[in-house]
């Protein structure tokens, strides 16, 4: 079986975790040693990230330079692919006994200059500032700010993936038996230009979306979106809050969830299992990667889950 396990971001931090390159190569270590699990099942595997804390803090970084010596969206990605994805390559070859090859590969993904996230953007990237700061910043750097609880942030575009000029290698890696490491954060967001060239973006695509994407496309048997909650839970944050191990697409799409957290998971898995055969999507936590693809744990959603 070919798997798809996407990592949510407590696979590099723990709540309310110091932002340390030690923290995060022991929580690395521990997702890898459940990502070896699938490996010595059989199954082939490739494994997508996120980036939040990471982009954000070289954002934060980024603001103690001149507005015009700050790094764009684009390659500020970029950065925490290759960093991420070496600590999950490294502690992955170790978990693995070196006994198979493991490659982290930076992975851009066009989306349409058109899309209108562009002209709406609501994703936060960035520290968090008082008002009167946030609005100070944002006239010098031409930023969108909007309220995040008692604060404001930064916001960016969240445009649609339309494809990912990189399938190509992702699938030359995997089919040579390579554990592939790709599509850190969602990728590198780019659009192409009349002449057919492509350039970056100041944009953050969501990475379930990218990975419920690059699923479809790599064809594999399952998707695994891995996180530190058990799976999808009817009457979330309530004293009868409870588990649902199996749910149609269709029954997973018309599910009431909280926008920033479950429902971008609970879409883009309908999305992906509803794309024909036998494919399912898992939702749970990362210790439980094997049971959740076994149908033991997690939320599998399915066209035969009814």
């Amino acid at each position: 079986m070919r798997v798809l396990a996407a990592l949510g971001g407590n696979a590099l931090l723990t709540r309310g975790q110091a932002l340390t390159a030690e923290n995060q190569r022991e929580n690395v270590r521990v997702a890898a040693a459940s990502l070896a699990g699938i490996v010595r099942g059989g199954h082939e595997l490739i494994v997508t990230h996120g980036n939040g804390p990471q982009i954000g803090l070289l954002a934060l970084q980024g603001a103690a330079y001149k507005s015009d010596e700050m790094y764009p969206l684009d390659i500020m990605g970029a950065e925490t692919e290759g960093m991420i994805g070496y600590l999950i390559e490294q502690e992955l070859e170790n978990a693995l006994g070196h006994d198979r090859p493991v490659a982290t590969l930076l992975t851009t993904v066009l989306v349409d200059a058109e899309d209108p996230a562009f002209g709406k953007p609501t994703k936060f990237v960035g520290p968090v500032y008082d008002r009167d700061e946030a609005e100070r910043i944002a006239e010098a750097r031409g930023w969108q700010i909007a309220q995040d609880g008692d604060k404001w942030r930064r916001v960016v575009a969240s445009p649609v993936p339309q494809d990912i000029p990189d399938l190509g290698v992702i699938r030359l890696l995997a089919d040579g038996g390579a554990v592939v490491i790709c599509a850190g954060g969602g990728g590198i967001p780019v659009v192409q230009r009349s002449d057919g060239s492509m350039v970056g973006v100041e944009a953050v695509v969501d990475k379930d979306a990218t990975s419920a994407l690059l699923a479809d496309r790599l064809n594999v048997d399952a998707l695994l979106m891995l996180t530190d909650v058990n799976g999808i839970q009817s009457d979330f944050g309530t004293e009868t809050a409870a588990r649902i191990e199996r749910l149609t697409p269709e029954q997973a799409r018309q599910l009431d969830l909280p926008a920033g957290s479950m429902k971008p998971k609970a879409l883009a898995a309908a999305e992906f299992a509803a794309g024909g055969g036998a494919r399912l999507t898992g939702i749970g936590r990362l210790k439980d990667a094997v049971d959740i693809l076994d149908g033991r744990a997690g939320t599998v959603i399915s066209e035969t889950a009814g």
